[in-house]
């Protein structure tokens, strides 16, 4: 029986230090096809004193040869700038033949998805890139709509000679957005010691008392609305606008500023302890958020031909962050993308009715369930970068 135990405790320790051999040299191999510079001699120091001299040998003898490093991988799908230019003068040229050669109902939805991007890309802006939460972005649409309105219907007819509305009209825009950007100051300024819940309930409570204020302004009409309005958003210049709003979003994310406020979404104190005026560039973000918004608010304005302070209520707000939401936080392409499902997707729920009011929440909180970062979140098409 001691025989017996004997024989067994030889045959366990033999079978014992192949077993951790094979273990090492398996491991040396699997190093070796990653890529890994690391010397297996060191391994084979480390490995216990159980294993035979022949194992020892055997795994110290496998040097990795030296291998070169790789070079970096470039995206083979990569647009580059000239073909982003060609692709831009394409679109505008397009701008011009599509309403000679489709329906007003198609120009009609092309213009919306267009507004829709604006707006959605002037809330990225504070949502998704700074970090902070505003529910109150019709407020500076109805601003600049009702800015430019008035400009188009009160203001102009009493100049004594007439203007061309392709001089009138972008100027007309361009002031919506101006008063839009400087209403936006106030609330900057109290962006600076709240965040978070406080800054949506801030945001949410002046949506509320621009609606009021308009309503009880006599001068645009009041709760009835403001008629009058000539039509003069047309695709071309929707287009225009678009491809403008994109363009100087995309410098300015790319800019110290834009720097500036992805730090303070990653860590507001730590940005400030190294050097960053936070303050300064939450105003900045404010600022440019707000006169896009405007801009977008004049564009509905000369597109539908009507206002009221019913059309920038919370529903409107909310329609905004669903789109922002949807095409992904952080990202001028997720912007883009969540205003065309968003557009597509009002227009072809339209036989629901009532209930299309219902479904688009519902798919917001899908959405935040499965997909918190939305379907572009943090990423961009190449489109949208700037060259190291």
């Amino acid at each position: 029986m001691i025989r017996l135990l004997d024989e067994f405790r030889c045959h366990f320790a033999m079978l014992r230090k192949h077993t951790i051999g094979l273990t090492r040299i398996f491991h040396t191999d699997h190093l070796r096809r990653s890529g890994s510079q690391m010397d297996t001699a060191l391994i084979s120091k480390s490995s216990s004193g159980s294993m035979d001299s022949y194992s020892r040998r055997q795994t110290s003898s496998l040097a990795l040869p030296h291998q070169p490093s790789r070079p970096p991988r470039h995206d083979q799908y990569e647009i580059s700038g000239l073909t982003s230019f060609y692709l831009v003068v394409l679109g505008g040229c397009s701008s011009f033949v599509i309403p000679e050669l489709c329906s007003n109902y198609i120009t009609c939805i092309l213009i919306t998805l267009a507004i829709n991007a604006i707006l959605c890309v002037s809330l990225n802006l504070i949502n998704g890139y700074m970090g902070e939460f505003s529910v109150g972005h019709a407020a500076f649409m109805a601003i600049g709509a009702y800015g430019s309105a008035i400009i188009t219907v009160k203001i102009l007819p009493l100049i004594p000679f007439s203007l061309s509305s392709f001089l009138t009209f972008p100027l007309m825009v361009v002031a919506g957005g101006l008063l839009a950007a400087l209403v936006g100051i106030p609330l900057a300024l109290l962006s600076f010691k709240t965040r978070g819940d406080y800054l949506a309930i801030i945001t949410l409570a002046f949506l509320m008392i621009v609606k009021s204020a308009l309503e009880n302004i006599s001068y645009v009409g009041g709760p009835r609305g403001f008629l009058g309005i000539p039509p003069l958003t047309t695709l071309p210049w929707v287009y225009f606008w678009a491809v403008v709003t994109f363009w100087i979003m995309r410098h300015f994310i790319h800019s110290k500023w834009g720097r500036s406020i992805i730090a303070i979404r990653e860590d507001e104190i730590a940005a400030e302890a190294m050097g960053v005026s936070t303050r300064s560039a939450k105003m900045m973000t404010f600022v440019i958020s707000s006169f896009f918004a405007g801009i977008a608010g004049g564009l509905f304005a000369h597109q539908i031909q009507f206002i009221n302070p019913s059309s920038f209520d919370i529903l409107r707000s909310t329609n905004i962050l669903v789109m922002v939401y949807l095409g992904g936080v952080a990202s001028l392409s997720g912007s883009l993308v969540g205003a065309g499902v968003f557009t597509i997707l009002y227009q072809i729920l339209q036989p629901l009715g009532v209930w299309r009011m219902v479904t688009m929440p519902l798919l917001l909180v899908l959405l935040m369930i499965f997909r918190p970062r939305g379907i572009m979140g943090y990423q961009e098409w190449s489109c949208f970068k700037l060259k190291e």
